[in-house]
């Protein structure tokens, strides 16, 4: 099958649980794959090599560096962003293909794609983690990785120019289990904080006691979590006391703060 005037452009760490599952999807898609590692110590560099990938070493640099640094390293002028966690399904494959057979890669600088969680034994299809759309596929020289909102753990693309929308599914098997889920909260709660200080933000009461509510509504009423069964309201529970987790901390932080200048 031919290939496409396509790189793949993947950060790694440690990934051998699913880094085969994420390459086995694409691999027919690319001219090439270029993984940048930041010291995996164990099978990643083995199961890179059975696909062919380019494999480079780089200390870590956070997340929008790295990521930038990767697509230096890509040499196709477009570029497949994948996380290693993240599965191509057959159906957006075929709409890859689609996108340059049909002229769209003349039109268009990048495209989005739904990505769709599997946790809690099912797929996530409602609520705030679905259909979770992400610019994936884009023009090279047009694009560039950003923080996002000033983050150290989220990070989004930028495309100068117009993007489509393509078919199918990126499945994304983010959270091994619940106990990975509230692991993950700290640091993007860490990252919160730090974000809001950034930004001269102050706590607010009525932040801490509306959003939790709101995000409860949204995610389960508004967006049909209720649909996904008992993961749907864990979901969204969840979502709401995290949010609320968030905010108490920025009162925690500025009391302490205020204590300290007081001693």
């Amino acid at each position: 099958m031919t290939r496409l005037p396509l790189s793949i452009s993947i950060i790694s760490h440690n990934e051998e649980a699913n880094l085969r599952r994420c390459l086995a999807s694409a691999v027919e898609l690319a001219q090439e794959i270029v993984i940048v590692d930041s010291g995996s110590t164990d099978r990643t560099a083995e199961i890179a090599e059975e696909f062919g990938a380019k494999f480079v070493f780089q200390p870590w640099l956070g997340y929008t560096a790295q990521k930038n640094h990767c697509l230096t390293l890509c040499a196709q002028p477009w570029i497949l962003a994948l996380d290693c966690d993240e599965e191509l399904t057959p159906e957006l494959s075929a709409s890859i293909r689609s996108f340059f057979a049909n002229g769209d890669d003349e039109k268009y600088d990048g495209a989005w794609m739904s990505r769709l969680v599997w946790f809690m034994g099912r797929w996530i299809h409602h609520g705030d983690w679905y259909p979770d759309r992400k610019v994936r596929l884009f023009r090279r020289d047009k694009s560039q990785w950003q923080a996002d909102g000033g983050g150290q753990v989220h990070e989004r693309l930028v495309v100068v120019g117009g993007c489509t929308t393509l078919q199918g599914d990126l499945l994304h098997y983010s959270f091994k289990n619940i106990q990975h889920y509230l692991t993950k909260h700290i640091s993007y709660s860490d990252v919160f904080l730090q974000t809001q200080h950034g930004k001269g933000k102050r706590w607010s009461l009525l932040h801490t006691l509306f959003r939790p509510w709101w995000r409860f509504v949204r995610a389960y009423v508004l967006k049909r979590g209720f649909l996904d069964g008992f993961p749907g309201l864990w979901i969204a529970g969840a979502t709401a006391f995290f949010t609320f987790d968030r905010y108490s901390r920025m009162f925690e932080s500025e009391a302490e703060a205020k204590s300290t200048h007081i001693g």
